[in-house]
């Protein structure tokens, strides 16, 4: 495993970090897949440190899960994330989306960072988690109806505290990033990266180099479509968030699979899967600090996990950038 420091901080990560999204069964079409504990243990004996997590991700679950999972391995030997802004219990902030819970109610998710807000959700992840302080606390997305300075205060105040460690923020442009350092150190800033999505090379990525911020990248396998294993005519199950999504249309799954194909010989000429080659790539990119790369059993952990191994050639990144840049997907 590789290790990396985000930014001025002293926090550091494994490259490959646990992402326990699916592991709250919300969008992901339950939870009957999942076995955390396993997961989660077979990526730590694989050197993956660091856990990535949120309340809204089965509205409480995973982090719970998390929490359990974890209660057997010393604190001091992984680095939690998790994040905040997204309440399903409240109509405060902006509305988002409707949805349903993992029990199949109709519930309504709100952007909202407020502080007594952001104070609240702190102290419901740390009794979810079982730990009395959280190593990256992150907003999940942006609050158009919370002035910026007012959730970063009261991070700030949650950091001198002691109940985090680093602030953070995720799906921030450049502008709101510079509005939130005005009020507390940022580490880094998590946004969604994979073959499939480059828009934050335009800005994000050269501002954070220039800043030395760290760059979360989420979804780098693009929500499963990049490991190659999906097929023209793919179902999801009731709940999957991929149903409506046009980079999962059978078209874009042909386009990619084609893609794919293509680079399979890179990925067998360093014994790895499409997906390992994809992470591996995700990893050789100019700024990016961490792959977040989701599992929700001990097999898909450990494959994970050994993504970190694959050291990608000048020569490889040019041969699969070259079919890349050919990709053109539709309708996305």
């Amino acid at each position: 495993m590789i290790y990396r420091t985000l930014g001025d901080t002293d926090l550091e990560l494994s490259v490959i970090t646990f992402g326990a999204w699916a592991l709250g069964g919300w969008l992901w079409g339950g939870t009957q897949k999942n076995d955390p504990t396993k997961a989660i243990h077979a990526a730590q004996d694989h050197g993956v440190t660091s856990i990535d997590t949120a309340p809204v991700y089965g509205q409480g679950h995973s982090e719970k899960v998390v929490g359990e999972a974890i209660s057997d391995i010393p604190r001091d030997e992984l680095q939690i994330h998790t994040k905040y802004g997204n309440r399903w219990d409240t109509q405060k902030g902006e509305f988002s989306f409707s949805t349903k819970d993992n029990e199949g109610n109709d519930i309504d998710i709100y952007r909202y960072a407020g502080k007594e807000s952001v104070i609240k959700e702190c102290e419901d992840s740390l009794r979810r988690l079982g730990t009395d302080y959280i190593d990256l606390y992150q907003i999940h997305w942006p609050d158009p109806t919370t002035p910026i300075p007012e959730t970063m205060e009261a991070v700030a105040q949650l950091k001198e505290q002691g109940k985090i460690r680093e602030a953070a923020v995720c799906n921030y442009s450049v502008e709101q990033m510079q509005e939130a350092e005005q009020s507390v150190s940022l580490a880094s800033n998590q946004v969604p990266y994979s073959m499939l999505l480059r828009d934050i090379e335009e800005e994000v990525v050269p501002y954070c180099k220039e800043q030395n911020k760290g760059i979360l990248a989420y979804s780098p396998l693009q929500r499963g479509i990049l490991t190659g294993k999906m097929k023209v005519g793919q179902e999801f199950s009731d709940g999957d968030g991929r149903t409506d999504s046009p980079y999962y249309s059978d078209e874009n799954i042909r386009r990619t699979n084609r893609f794919l194909n293509a680079i399979e010989p890179v990925a067998n000429e360093h014994n790895a899967t499409l997906a390992q080659l994809t992470i591996a790539w995700t990893l050789a990119q100019p700024g990016i600090t961490i792959a977040l790369v989701g599992a929700r059993n001990e097999q898909q952990a450990t494959q994970n996990a050994q993504a970190a191994n694959i050291s990608l050639s000048d020569k490889d990144l040019i041969y699969i950038n070259e079919r890349l840049d050919a990709l053109e997907l539709k309708e996305v």
